[in-house]
C-alpha cells in the first residue's frame, strides 16, 4: 500500500512544496553568500588555522567518543541489572542537554574553581585547564559518548539471540564471542558512528565560543561569527560559509552511505541471552566501567543543579523575559518542524516509489550549518531591514530547518507503515483528506509525532548560534542571556539562569513526548 501512488491532496502538494522550499533556501542563502564575496579575495592564515583546529578536534572527539563508546556498549550488551533500561535511556539526555548549560557543568567540574582542581590542590598537585583543544574534546566526548554508545549498542542488539545460543553450546569464550561475532559488527558499525559524530563536532559553535580559548582553538562556525559580529567583513564570512558548507555536505553524503545494518541475517527474535557476561572478572569490570561513564554524563549536570537551584528565585527580570522568549521561540519552531515533516511524509507515502526524492530533500538539511544558514540569511536581509529586528523569526525558520532531519526519520517510517496496515481499509471505507487523516493517521503517529516534537522544543529551546548573530541586547533568548552573564562574571545568575534552561528544556520535551503516549488510544 505504501509503495504504490495515491492522490496527492492539498497535504501532499504542501509536503512537496516543503521539500522544496529547503532545497531552495539552502541555495538562496549558498547563493547570496557568493554574492557579496569579492573575487580574488583569499584567506588569511587566521582562516586556514580555524579549518585545521575544526577537523583535527573533530578528528580527535570521533576518536576518543567511539574508543570510549566501544567497551561502555559491551559491557551494556552483556550484563543485565536492575535499572539498564533507564540508564540506556538516560544515555540521550546529553543530546537534549543546552549545549550552554553542559559547558557551564563541565566547567563546574574541570574549570579553574571546579571539582577537579579543587582536588588536585588539596594533594598539592599543580591545576589543569579546561580552555583549548583538550577543552573542546572533552565536551564533545561528553556530548557524543552516549551517542556513539546507543549507536554501537544498537550494534550489539542487532546480533540474533540464536548466534549467542549457538556461541555458549560450543563453549565460546568471551574472547572468542568477541573474534566472532562482536569484532564483525563493529568493522560494519563503527566508521558510520564515527563519521556522525564526525559531522556533528565540524558544526560545533557554542562549545568553541567558551573553550577555545583563543586565536589557536577557533573553529570555522566561530571565525564565520566573529567575522560578521565583531569585524563586519561579509567577504570573509561568505568565503568561510561556503568552505563550511562544503565540508559539512560531503560529509553527510560520506556517513550517509557509511551508515549501514550489521549484516546479520535476521533471527527469531528470541531474547538475547549472554552466558559470556558472567564469568570471572567480567562482571565487575563491566559494572566499574558502567559506574565511571554514569558518572562522567551526570556529574556536570548534577553541579549545575546543585549550584544554580538556589539562585532561581532571585534571577533578574530581563532572564525571565528571556526565558519566556526562548519558549516562544521553541515553541513556534516545534509547530512548524511538525507540520513541515507531516506534510513530507504524507508526500512520501502518497508518491509511492517516486516519493524518495521528498525525504532526501528533507534530510539535506543535516548538511546545512545552522550558521551558515544564518550568514545567508543576514546577508539578504541586511540591505532591505535591520537584521537585529527580526532576530526572533530568523532563529525559529533555521531552528525548524536543522531539527527537520530528526522529525522525518521519526515520521516517515510510522506514515509507511499506518499506510501498510490500514490504507486498503481506509480505501475501501472511501476515507480520504482530514478525515482519513484524523481517524487513521493522527491516532497511530502520535509516538513519533510527540517524541520529534519534545526533541525539536529541546534542541530550540538550547540553541546558542544564530541568536548570537543577529540579537539586540533588548531580544537575547535565554541561552544568549546565560553566555552574557557568564562574560559578565556573574556566574551565580549564569548558574541559576543555567538551571532554569535545564528544567525548561527538558520539561518542554517530558510535555510533548509523554502527553502523545498519554493521549494513544
Amino acid at each position: 500500500m505504501a509503495d504504490r501512488a495515491q492522490p496527492i491532496g492539498p497535504g501532499g502538494v504542501a509536503g512537496i512544496a516543503a521539500a522544496v522550499a529547503i532545497p531552495f533556501l539552502i541555495l538562496l542563502t549558498t547563493g547570496a553568500i557568493v554574492w557579496v564575496s569579492e573575487s580574488g579575495a583569499g584567506l588569511a592564515p587566521s582562516d586556514w588555522a580555524a579549518i585545521r583546529f575544526t577537523l583535527s578536534q573533530a578528528a580527535l572527539s570521533a576518536l576518543f567518543s567511539v574508543v570510549l563508546a566501544v567497551p561502555v556498549a559491551r559491557a551494556l550488551a552483556r550484563q543485565r541489572f536492575p535499572g539498564r533500561g533507564v540508564l540506556v535511556t538516560l544515555l540521550g539526555a546529553p543530546f537534549l542537554l543546552p549545549v550552554i548549560v553542559a559547558v557551564f557543568g563541565l566547567l563546574a567540574v574541570f574549570g579553574r574553581a571546579g571539582i577537579v582542581n579543587a582536588a588536585l590542590s588539596f594533594v598539592g598537585l599543580p591545576e589543569v585547564s579546561i580552555y583549548g583543544l583538550h577543552g573542546v574534546v572533552l565536551a564533545h566526548v561528553f556530548f557524543n559518548l552516549p551517542l556513539a554508545t546507543r549507536l554501537i549498542l544498537q550494534g550489539w542488539q542487532d546480533i540474533p539471540a540464536e548466534r549467542y545460543r549457538l556461541a555458549a553450546s560450543l563453549g565460546m569464550t568471551a574472547r572468542a564471542v568477541n573474534r566472532h561475532l562482536e569484532r564483525p559488527m563493529l568493522w560494519q558499525v563503527l566508521p558510520g558512528a564515527a563519521l556522525v559524530i564526525f559531522v556533528l563536532c565540524t558544526t560545533s559553535f557554542a562549545v568553541a565560543l567558551i573553550l577555545g580559548g583563543g586565536p589557536r582553538a577557533t573553529t570555522v562556525e566561530l571565525a564565520i561569527y566573529q567575522a560578521l559580529r565583531f569585524e563586519f567583513d561579509l567577504t570573509r564570512a561568505a568565503f568561510l560559509s561556503l568552505i563550511q558548507l562544503g565540508m559539512t555536505a560531503a560529509l553527510a553524503l560520506l556517513a550517509y552511505r557509511l551508515v549501514r545494518n550489521t549484516g546479520f541475517d535476521p533471527g527469531l527474535d528470541r531474547r538475547v541471552m549472554r552466558w559470556d557476561g558472567g564469568k570471572g572478572i567480567l562482571p565487575y569490570l563491566d559494572g566499574v566501567l558502567i559506574a565511571a561513564v554514569t558518572v562522567f554524563l551526570l556529574l556536570p549536570i548534577l553541579a549545575v543543579v546543585f549550584r544554580g537551584a538556589p539562585e532561581i528565585a532571585g534571577l533578574p527580570s530581563q532572564v525571565w523575559a528571556s526565558a519566556l522568549r526562548s519558549v516562544v521561540v521553541a515553541l513556534v519552531s516545534t509547530v512548524l518542524v511538525t507540520v513541515l515533516a507531516l506534510t513530507m511524509a504524507l508526500a512520501v507515502v502518497r508518491l509511492g516509489r517516486h516519493g524518495g526524492w521528498v525525504e532526501t530533500a528533507g534530510l539535506l538539511a543535516v548538511a546545512a550549518s545552522p550558521l551558515v544558514l544564518g550568514t545567508g540569511l543576514f546577508v539578504l536581509i541586511h540591505p532591505w531591514a535591520n537584521p537585529e529586528g527580526l532576530a526572533l523569526p530568523v532563529t525559529i525558520l533555521v531552528n525548524a530547518v536543522v531539527t527537520l532531519p530528526f522529525a522525518l526519520r521519526a515520521i516517515v517510517p510510522a506514515y509507511r507503515a499506518v499506510e501498510a496496515d490500514f490504507g486498503r481499509l481506509a480505501d475501501s471505507l472511501g476515507m480520504t483528506g482530514w478525515v482519513r487523516l484524523r481517524l487513521v493517521v493522527l491516532p497511530r503517529l502520535r509516538r513519533p509525532l510527540g517524541f520529534s516534537a519534545g526533541l525539536a522544543a529541546a534542541l530550540s529551546m538550547g540553541d546558542l548560534g544564530v541568536i548570537a548573530l543577529f540579537a539586540d541586547p533588548d531580544a537575547a533568548t535565554l541561552p544568549l542571556q546565560i553566555y552574557r552573564l557568564m562574560g559578565s562574571y556573574r556566574m551565580d545568575e549564569a548558574s541559576g539562569a543555567a538551571v532554569l534552561l535545564l528544567g525548561l528544556s527538558f520539561a518542554l520535551f517530558w510535555v510533548f513526548d509523554r502527553g502523545a503516549r498519554g493521549a494513544e488510544v
